[in-house]
Order: structure tokens, then C-alpha cells, then sequence
């Protein structure tokens, strides 16, 4: 089967010829530069090698190298079996032209003015929140907004979806950046002042959660527009989870953030035919059946080392005809600590659980990060061919 193939059988919960793959799409299953670089000097004889040649050879996802995370060439994807491509959307071009002409080490500010700081050369941290001491629906509304219809987010995207779909052997993923209405609200105030709003001051919270979701609304609109009919898979989500629990109580999602969230889900289902891909870290258990009801299609990362999530079986049973299921890789202990022999254990044993009948994707838990050696990357992969075959 061609990657697409192999995907679209699975997102049907019929078994393919192997289970799929997903690695170096979006922020979500993507690869930190450090280990990207890693793995190229592994690979051998792929341009950039060197850590030296990262400005000429090698570029970020959504053109931010704040963020980190590598946009692998499209021999290191071949290589590693990698079953999807992505489509992006970028900042504005006056946003990416500010970023690029700032002072060295200075913060990096976005479009909606939230911004990184450099904690240690090399390595950002979100820590500007332009809203942090506002806590009136008055001061939301007269807050200068972005702009979500700027034709330079998107210009790109047409041509690049219709080249993939054009090509036709792999599954497209719609990823355009965003930060969903939870996590964005929480860049804009910062976690602790926006999580003390929703229980201090819940109408305004309510007028923020709604404002983003329609910001965020209309860039996904111009989004899908330029895509057209060529996506398979559209990345949306909101970490709502902890290592062992919840981030809010089940009651406080359902009153205030599953109504914006089932809002966008059925916007986005008016324009495309694509399936929802929703990425959530951590014990999100309580909050499945929530999303099912709400129009979700695959379930990510699976953080298979918190709480209930790392019951695969229980998982699987319950809402195997559901969901597609994407990630469980643990990244938190096996894929940076353990040997090549451990990870590929891990993989044969995730696979063992969640891959009968189809309707699992292999990933990593979140994106691959620099402590991961690229052997273990490798071992990962590789061990998909190995395993995964029905």
C-alpha cells in the first residue's frame, strides 16, 4: 500500500498492509532540531548534517525557530517510513519579518503578542502574556486583535496541497499553527491568571474562549479554502491534560470549553470531508467519550505514562470503533532513556494492543525531543516494518 492508502484503510478501522506511521508532522509528532540533526549525522550523507549548516540546509515547521522543531527533508521521511505529509499555514509576513529583524537574543513576540524568552542560549520559553491583568469582556473586545484574514498566512497552501495530492502517495495533514482556545488563552494571560478566571470570573473567562474561537475560526476557514479537497486528516487540539489527572474538573470542560470545541469541530466538518486528528496531552480519560460525542476522529498522543491513558487495553476495548488512536510511544522514559532494543520492545508491544483490526497510528507521544538519541529514532521506526504488519 502508499502511505495514503495504508492511513485511509486504517482511519476506516480495516486493517492495511502494515500499521501506519507518523513522524515529522506538526509540533505534535514532530522532531526537535537537536535529535533532527542527530539523526541526519546517523543517516549519513543528507545535506546539513553538521551543526553548523542548520541556516543554509535546514528549516523549522511554520518557518519559527523558537519553537524548535525540525521540517525534515524529504529523504530523512522516506527513510524513516513516515506514512503523512503536512500542510501549514505561517505567521504574517509583517510577524515573520519583526521575528527575523529583532536584536540577537532578544524576546520573540507573535501576532497576537505572546512571546518567547531565551532561558538559555538556544532554548525559548513562553513567558510574555499581554493579557495577564485583564479581566473584563470590555478589555477583551477593545484588545488589538490579529488579523486572521491577512492574505500571507495562507498564500502558500494551495500550491503545496495540491503538489501532495498531486503526488498521491502519502496522507495529507491540515496543520495550521493556531494554539486552540484554551492554550491560547492561557499564552495570552499565562496558566495560573487564566485558570484562576475561569473559577474567579468565569464570564469573562467565557468572552475570551469565545473570542479566540473565532479568531481561530476564520483562519482555519482560509485555511481550507486554499486546501480544498486534498487534506485526509486536520490537526486541531488543546492540552486539557495532566500527568495524572485533569487540568480542569470534567464539569468545568463540559460547561465551558466542549461547547467551543464541538463549534469549531462542526465549522470545520462544513468544509472539509477530512477526519478531525485532536492532540491532548496527558490522563485525558474522562474527557474520550466527551470528544467522541463531539465529531473527534483520532486521538493523540495517547500519553501512555499518564494515569488511565496507559491503559491501551482499556482503551482500545472502549472506544476501538471509535477513535483511531495516534502516538503511545512513550517519550517520557523509553524513547530517551532506553536502549534501541527497549524502544523497539515498546513499539511491538504498543502495536500488539492497540493495532488489531486497524485504527492505530504509530507516534511518538508528542514531538521527539533533543534528549532522544537519533538511534533510538530509528529503532522506533524501523521497528514499524518490523511489527506492524497485519
Amino acid at each position: 500500500m502508499t502511505g495514503k492508502e495504508r492511513i485511509l484503510t486504517t482511519l476506516n478501522h480495516e486493517p492495511p498492509d502494515r500499521v501506519p506511521l507518523i513522524i515529522g508532522q506538526t509540533n505534535a509528532t514532530g522532531i526537535k532540531m537537536k535529535s533532527y540533526r542527530a539523526l541526519k549525522k546517523l543517516l549519513g550523507g543528507l545535506p546539513g548534517a553538521g551543526p553548523d549548516d542548520a541556516a543554509e540546509s535546514e528549516r523549522c515547521i511554520y518557518d519559527w525557530p523558537e519553537l524548535g522543531t525540525a521540517l525534515p527533508d524529504e529523504a530523512v521521511l522516506e527513510r524513516l517510513g513516515s506514512d503523512a505529509r503536512a500542510v501549514m499555514d505561517l505567521f504574517p509576513s509583517w510577524a515573520r519579518e519583526r521575528a527575523k529583524s529583532r536584536p540577537e537574543h532578544s524576546p520573540f513576540i507573535d501576532d497576537w503578542g505572546t512571546g518567547n524568552l531565551e532561558i538559555e542560549p538556544g532554548k525559548w520559553y513562553p513567558g510574555i502574556h499581554p493579557m495577564a491583568d485583564i479581566k473584563t469582556v470590555a478589555e477583551v473586545e477593545s484588545y488589538p486583535w490579529p488579523d486572521m484574514d491577512d492574505p500571507s498566512r495562507v498564500a502558500h497552501v494551495h500550491a503545496e496541497a495540491e503538489a501532495l495530492a498531486a503526488d498521491g502517495r502519502f496522507a495529507v495533514i491540515g496543520c495550521p499553527w493556531l494554539l486552540f482556545p484554551f492554550e491560547r488563552a492561557q499564552a495570552m494571560q499565562g496558566m495560573d491568571k487564566f485558570l484562576e478566571n475561569m473559577l474567579l470570573e468565569p464570564e469573562f473567562a467565557q468572552a475570551l474562549l469565545w473570542k479566540i474561537e473565532g479568531l481561530c475560526k476564520t483562519l482555519m476557514g482560509h485555511f481550507l479554502d486554499a486546501c480544498g479537497d486534498t487534506l485526509d486528516m486536520v490537526k486541531i487540539g488543546d492540552d486539557l491534560g495532566a500527568q495524572e489527572n485533569l487540568m480542569i474538573s470534567p464539569a468545568s470542560y463540559r460547561e465551558m470549553l466542549k461547547p467551543i470545541h464541538a463549534d469549531l469541530i462542526a465549522f470545520i466538518k462544513t468544509k472539509t470531508k477530512a477526519r478531525i486528528f485532536f492532540h491532548s496531552d496527558g490522563d485525558i480519560f474522562d474527557l474520550v467519550p466527551d470528544l467522541v460525542e463531539i465529531g473527534v476522529d483520532i486521538l493523540n498522543p495517547i500519553q501512555s505514562g499518564a494515569g488511565r491513558m496507559s491503559d491501551l487495553g482499556l482503551l482500545k476495548k472502549t472506544y476501538g470503533r471509535s477513535l483511531t488512536f495516534c502516538g503511545a510511544i512513550d517519550t517520557q522514559r523509553i524513547l530517551p532513556y532506553g536502549t534501541p532494543a527497549e524502544v523497539r520492545a515498546e513499539v511491538r508491544r504498543v502495536i500488539g494492543i492497540l493495532g488489531p483490526g486497524g485504527g492505530y497510528m504509530v507516534s511518538a507521544v508528542h514531538t521527539v525531543m533533543d534528549e532522544v538519541p537519533p538511534e533510538n529514532i530509528l529503532a522506533m521506526c524501523d521497528a514499524v516494518r518490523e511489527f506492524g504488519g497485519y
